[in-house]
């Protein structure tokens, strides 16, 4: 892990959230366009595109051209750019692009930065709500509508009394299924399709859990930072890292986590 210092810690953390300022003008540019066009980049299903995925990643690569040059950059739509400091940023310039061209405001724009390690700050914005939730470096906190706040995740429940949040009711392959459907049968509410703004949630103090499969590295970078620096856990759903994707649970607290963790964990792998 690299040990980075104060003055790059702020640094860091100026250059996130101006890359949060810098996505929020390329995305709500489109936003609610009835004529906006989606390709579809799954021939095998429906993951969508658009040009303002394009544009805001474009966006946030001229940012850090400028600020910081030397780092990597992993980003949804442009791949991967070799840096030489250790360090790389990881963009998803519109997590939950189906919900985007559905007019529903619950996609965000996700930031991260971090090591070989895995994210040390992140950042999930939501322009059209005007919401910005940021952790890493000792620090947690949201701005918006109700102005700046801490954030701190839930104090532990029992699972019987804990909501749970995915993206997909068909989550992952059938294993996966399987073994989300028997933690939902556990908890007292389960909701979906609400994409990234779930792992806000968690950081916020508002639900339990997250749980979702076959993430990508620019899915989960940026709520992982949020969400530890908040006070929760997130791991792999066998206890592991989670930063490169994969099988995700986030949780509110330790305790919950270990209560999640021991159903999800004897899901086989596929």
């Amino acid at each position: 892990m690299i040990d980075i210092d104060p003055d790059t810690q702020t640094q860091l953390t100026e250059t996130a959230l101006a890359l949060a300022d810098a996505a929020r003008p390329a995305t709500l540019a489109h936003f609610r366009n009835s004529g906006l066009a989606a390709e579809n980049k799954d021939a095998d299903g429906f993951d969508p595109v658009t040009v303002a995925d394009r544009a805001a990643e474009e966006a946030m690569r001229e940012v850090l051209a400028k600020r910081r040059p030397d780092d990597a950059i992993l980003g949804e739509e442009y791949g991967h750019k070799p840096g030489t400091s250790g360090l790389t940023w990881v963009l998803d310039p519109i997590d939950g692009t189906r919900a985007y061209i559905s007019g529903t405001p619950t996609w965000g724009v996700l930031i991260a930065v971090g090591d070989d390690a895995g994210p040390r700050l992140g950042v999930i914005d939501q322009p059209f709500i005007g919401e910005r939730f940021v952790g890493g470096f000792g620090a947690a906190w949201s701005d918006g509508p109700t102005g700046r706040r801490p954030l701190a995740t839930r104090v532990p429940r029992a699972l019987a009394e804990a909501t749970l949040f995915t993206t997909f009711p068909e989550i992952g392959s059938m294993t996966e299924r399987t073994g989300f459907q028997k933690l939902a049968n556990q908890v007292r509410l389960t909701r979906y399709g609400i994409d990234c703004y779930a792992y806000a949630l968690v950081a916020a103090g508002q639900i339990d859990l997250v749980v979702e499969a076959q993430l990508q590295a620019y899915d989960i970078q940026a709520p992982i930072a949020v969400i530890e620096a908040a006070g929760g856990v997130v791991t792999d759903w066998t206890g592991g890292p989670a930063h490169d994707g994969g099988r995700v649970l986030a949780a509110a607290n330790p305790e919950i986590h270990r209560a999640a963790l021991a159903i999800l964990s004897r899901a086989p792998a596929d």
